[in-house]
């Protein structure tokens, strides 16, 4: 991925807009050519290893035949993105020089795959992923009911859920991590860039320029 030195965003970066979008694309070549299957990952970074990817698909997916231990795959994961006019920078507005662009925050993870269908590793890493997500959810509408639970669901019917799943973990190995946030442009334009980007209805965006 191009990437110029003022759009550059570090691993730790990185991994945050992983934790916060973490539905991602994974790419991979086979014999009829490119594929691509969206799926939430759960990242983990432990202390003695390389970071690694954990998610899982459904066993019918032809995705489990083609992919081999050790195969080499992209995951590509997007963030907040939109159209900036030229018109939001002051300085257009002085020499007429600049032109539309568009801003946006990408994260390339390379990295070799390992599948799983042992039951035990199955349950950790879909139990991992719901944690996570349920809680995140919890804390946004405390007033719901509690967490949903793996134990909520009647033992027969998650063993045969478990049994039409097919688990990837991802090795990483290379992170390439890309924040174009109008870096590279004045103080004020950037200031201006982001104001107008939210008000036009990109909070979202317009919040991550600000911050850049």
């Amino acid at each position: 991925m191009y990437t110029p030195a003022h759009f550059h965003a570090s691993d730790a970066d990185a991994f945050h807009l992983i934790r916060t979008h973490p539905l991602g694309a994974l790419v991979h070549a086979h014999a009829s050519g490119l594929d691509a299957n969206h799926i939430p990952w759960e990242l983990e970074t432990p202390d003695q290893a390389p970071a690694r990817l954990i998610g899982h698909v459904a066993r019918a997916n032809p995705l489990c035949t083609q992919l081999q231990d050790g195969t080499q795959v992209l995951v590509i994961f997007q963030a907040e993105q939109g159209y900036i006019s030229p018109n939001w920078y002051p300085s257009k507005h002085e020499h007429h020089k600049l032109v539309p662009t568009w801003n946006y925050r990408v994260v390339h993870i390379h990295g070799t795959v390992r599948l799983h269908d042992d039951k035990k590793w199955l349950l950790a890493a879909i139990g991992k992923l719901t944690r996570t997500h349920e809680q995140r959810t919890h804390h946004a509408l405390p007033h719901a009911a509690g967490p949903w639970k793996i134990k909520d669901t009647p033992p027969e019917h998650l063993e045969s859920l478990i049994a039409n799943i097919v688990g990837i973990e991802i090795a990483v190995q290379r992170v390439e991590a890309k924040f174009k946030l109008s870096q590279n442009r004045s103080e004020a334009d950037m200031h201006s860039a982001a104001t107008q980007v939210s008000a036009a209805g990109n909070p979202a965006l317009g919040t991550a320029m600000g911050q850049a």
